[in-house]
């Protein structure tokens, strides 16, 4: 009976054990060995070229670039999402009248996918009939059809929040799982000792909400620096380069420029930067285990 329960076991294992070795651990040591040659993705004559590629990396303006955006989507991607997640989940759980369906609504973005939610938003962000500037021209005597994602002010800055409206609604759900683990006895003697709203959500909702907020701090440092779709269909790194993060300037190198070799170079920075920020995760999370048991 043992063996023939190991037998199936490896029956049932060997299939995803065969799409995860092909579709993530093959690409995975392929960008690593690539990014030691000259290849430019068609041709097999390639040659090694050693740190060449991780040498031109921090010689390379618009790598520079990239990493500053990067930095920039990824603060945006951790504040903006957590303090509207946090907001909504508090006003649902004061029991606001229609929580359930602003719930539903606030978590609806989501459910769809990025390209759909990039699709969406250059619908709204269209110069001549989008949704903000036709709201916009109702309080100005002269209409504008500012072009949003065509400038290099605004371009990165409109993605970000389009990205902000559709992470949110998971950052919400995660506050409302936080608070329902708080104790009731605790917040009734808050309302007992006269605590004001303010001062409740500040000395005892949010730090008891630290576990949740790690979480999702986490998932949105994790899920920014995978941004690329929205991008790709918003901006695809435009004008000029002002929404370009690592992983568009990686796309850009390896498959425009055709220089794959140093596009590997590129997703393997990109790799170790997540590496350290998951380690950093898992180190904050056994250490919050070790406090809130």
């Amino acid at each position: 009976m043992e063996k023939s329960a190991w037998i199936w076991r490896v029956v049932f294992l060997a299939a995803p054990i065969a799409v995860f070795s092909i579709l993530v651990l093959w690409p995975l040591f392929s960008s690593f060995f690539y990014s030691f040659t000259n290849w430019n993705g068609f041709n097999p004559n390639y040659k090694f070229v050693g740190f060449d590629n991780y040498a031109k990396i921090w010689t390379d303006r618009l790598f520079l670039n990239a990493i500053i955006n990067t930095f920039v989507w990824m603060v945006a991607a951790i504040l903006l999402p957590t303090l509207l997640g946090l907001g909504f989940a508090l006003l649902i759980d004061s029991n606001v009248p229609g929580g359930k369906v602003f719930k539903s609504i606030f978590y609806l973005p989501i459910c769809l996918s990025a390209v759909v939610v990039g699709q969406i938003w250059t619908w709204i962000y269209q110069p001549d009939w989008g949704l903000l500037n036709t709201l916009i021209n109702f309080f100005l005597a002269e209409p504008i059809n500012y072009p949003w994602l065509a400038k290099p002010d605004t371009s990165l800055g409109s993605v970000i929040i389009a990205w902000s409206w559709q992470q949110t609604g998971l950052s919400m759900v995660i506050y409302l799982a936080g608070l329902t683990s708080i104790s009731e006895e605790l917040l009734e003697v808050c309302e007992i000792e006269g605590t004001s709203t303010w001062q409740k959500i500040r000395l005892v909702l949010v730090p008891l909400l630290t576990p949740a907020t790690v979480v999702v701090i986490a998932l949105s440092v994790i899920n920014s620096l995978k941004g690329f779709d929205i991008l790709y269909i918003m901006t695809g790194g435009g004008p000029f380069h002002s929404s370009d993060t690592l992983a568009m300037h990686m796309y850009n190198e390896s498959f425009k420029k055709y220089m794959m070799g140093y596009g590997s170079a590129i997703s393997v920075v990109l790799f170790l930067l997540a590496l350290v920020i998951i380690g950093i995760y898992f180190r904050e999370l056994r250490r919050l285990d070790e406090i809130y048991g």
